[in-house]
């Protein structure tokens, strides 16, 4: 049987590979052309030393001075010994470029572009190559505005792909920027888009225990992705809550996906937050106003976190001020951009 083994790098690079539960992760990957650093095979050395974040898998054989217990106990194999038993997530401690590996691109072109607010688009994009495009649910990909061959801008797939040649994302529209400027005057079904990635290290674990989801404005794209594994994965065992911020009402979008996950995955719960005074919606305010103890769980939650950097800083305060140490805290700060 073949794995799906996501190798993600320091420069923030995923490639994904195949692997069967009787190889070692390193034959596979230079099967595939990536070569994972490494120097003896043979469990003597740890320079293939890999931290695996997600899956099930055996650590083979190999002596304690190149890896100890207390590694493995803690994640740590050694990628030429080790042979996966479910999909993995493992995080390879070099550049890709190190590797003899790169990132994908993909040609695509327009199917939709939809404003559904005045500060958000949805851009829908279609390529025969990316029905072999695999991300994790929560990372980017960068996309490149046609005459604009040296300017890319980075945005969080709202989706997932899994085997499809459609790919989506949720897009600010930021007046003067370049990527609005193209969706709102010259993008339509048709034209062509490149695509790289995917990239990051914001993207969602295995589910141990309740997790937190927070996001601002179109950082709920990432979460929509997120959302869709799980789904597709029959739920979760533990409470979700999602608490959506954004400044005012007409911003607020697809809240009937929200909707339509809650009858999905049946732990699953969400909130929606206006920072407006005037807001006709019952929470008022920034999303720290609305994080309840019960969310927190005394610490023993995972949060995920994907909004402007002044809110990734005002959730870290709110944690320090309530005296919670989360379990884990993942987060991806975004910036507009416009030139």
């Amino acid at each position: 049987m073949s794995y799906n083994i996501a190798l993600n790098f320091e420069d923030g690079v995923t490639r994904f590979i195949q692997c069967s539960g009787t190889e070692s992760v390193v034959d596979a990957a230079y099967r595939q052309g990536i070569n994972i650093p490494m120097d003896c095979r043979e469990g003597a050395c740890s320079t293939c030393k890999c931290r695996i974040e997600s899956g099930d898998y055996s650590l083979g054989d190999y002596i304690e001075d190149a890896l100890s217990k207390d590694e493995a106990d803690n994640g740590y194999a050694l990628a030429c010994q080790m042979r996966p038993k479910a999909d993995c997530v493992v995080l390879v401690p070099t550049d890709s470029t190190a590797c003899n590996t790169r990132q994908e691109s993909y040609e695509t072109e327009i199917v939709e572009v939809r404003k559904l607010s005045d500060s958000t688009f949805s851009l829908v994009l279609r390529g025969a190559g990316l029905k072999t495009l695999s991300f994790l649910p929560g990372q980017y990909a960068n996309l490149q505005v046609p005459g604009e061959e040296q300017r890319q801008r980075a945005y969080s797939f709202s989706s997932l792909a899994a085997g499809s040649d459609t790919v989506s994302f949720l897009i600010r529209n930021v007046p003067g920027g370049l990527m609005s400027g193209f969706l709102s005057q010259r993008a339509k079904p048709g034209v062509g888009l490149s695509l790289t990635g995917p990239f990051g290290s914001f993207y969602l674990r295995a589910i141990q225990r309740p997790m937190l989801m927070l996001a601002g404005g179109t950082g709920l794209a990432p979460f929509l992705a997120m959302l869709d594994k799980i789904a597709a994965a029959g739920g979760s065992a533990h409470p979700i809550h999602l608490l959506y911020g954004v400044n005012m009402d007409r911003d607020v979008v697809e809240t009937d996906k929200l909707e339509g996950f809650t009858k999905q995955i049946p732990n699953f719960s969400y909130a929606v937050c206006v920072v407006d005074a005037n807001s006709e919606l019952p929470r008022k305010g920034y999303v720290t106003h609305h994080i309840e103890p019960a969310h927190l769980n005394d610490g023993e939650v995972d949060i995920y976190l994907c909004g402007p950097p002044p809110m990734v800083e005002a959730v870290a305060s709110h944690l320090r001020d309530v005296n919670v140490k989360s379990a884990s805290f993942h987060f991806e700060k975004f910036a507009a951009s416009i030139g």
